[in-house]
């Protein structure tokens, strides 16, 4: 089963639309604090509709208590300061997908605890800036699903 870790997100529908893909993935999704948002807030209810109750949701104080919880867990950072494409990577069950806040992206203490090894990068077009959270999200979350080969998880 894959994890999504959204560390210190900002914008509610984003997500929201994270819960729902969680749900309709298997995939865990881990929250690191400060959120952006209350959990129980309209517009992350209303993006992901009813799916709230069929994701596995946690949530943390800090990168530390994260980190700390999960010692033996294999990270990979999502970042367009990634090097690495994402597509030449072989996803394991288990494996932690970490995506940086809306505005931010990953803070470099968290790009260096990595390690350049295990940051991705998503190609875009040459001065592109990013994409949305919940589609970069999705674009990874299905990759990695797919090459367990769809498996339901739970």
């Amino acid at each position: 089963m894959i994890n999504i870790v959204l560390f210190e997100p900002e914008i509610p529908q984003n997500t929201g639309n994270i819960i729902r893909l969680a749900a309709n993935t298997g995939s865990r999704l881990h929250l690191i604090e400060p959120l952006g948002f209350a959990l129980d807030e309209k517009k992350l209810r209303r993006a992901g509709l009813d799916y709230h109750e069929f994701a596995e949701i946690f949530t943390y104080a800090s990168w530390e208590k994260f980190t700390q919880t999960h010692e033996s867990g294999r990270f990979w950072g999502i970042s367009t300061k990634g090097t690495n494409n994402y597509s030449e990577v072989k996803f394991a069950e288990e494996d932690f997908l970490i995506f940086g806040p809306e505005t931010r992206g990953l803070p470099d203490s968290v790009r260096e605890e990595l390690g350049r090894e295990r940051l991705l990068r998503i190609p875009m077009r040459p001065n592109s800036r990013s994409l949305n959270l919940s589609n970069a999200t999705a674009i990874l979350v299905y990759e990695a699903w797919r090459q367990l080969g769809f498996a339901t998880g739970n």
